[in-house]
């Protein structure tokens, strides 16, 4: 059984940072396309940043126009985490953020493709 479990979220002002994490356990987690999303009150659920290991040092990742120069996706094979540094937060960053998993060989922006999920972490910018 493969679970995720996100930690990180919080309150913060517009401008500072906060930093989630996502640790994986079950499956093997280097073989994962790890996503993070995320989903404000009545929004549809948005892919945010995607992270995919080809092995070595290489690591693919996408990012939503959105979040592209503030946000920073990056995984750590060893503690079969994810994590996602966001900076520079704006008030339209509140959301529920949400880590997900795939086994599929690229970078997906659609949730469906997504197989695992977890239960998300409530991200909140005051402005």
């Amino acid at each position: 059984q493969v679970q995720l479990v996100e930690s990180g979220g919080g309150l913060e002002q517009a401008g500072g940072s906060l930093r989630l994490s996502c640790v994986v356990s079950g499956g093997t987690f280097s073989r994962y396309i790890m996503g993070w999303f995320r989903q404000a009150p009545a929004k549809k659920r948005e892919f945010v940043a995607g992270i995919r290991w080809s092995g070595g040092r290489t690591y693919y990742a996408d990012y939503a126009e959105s979040v592209k120069g503030r946000f920073t996706i990056s995984r750590d094979n060893a503690k079969n985490t994810v994590y996602l540094q966001m900076n520079s937060l704006k008030p339209e960053d509140t959301a529920v953020y949400y880590c997900a998993a795939d086994r599929g060989s690229f970078i997906a922006t659609e949730s469906g493709s997504y197989e695992y999920w977890g239960q998300g972490t409530q991200v909140t910018v005051s402005s």
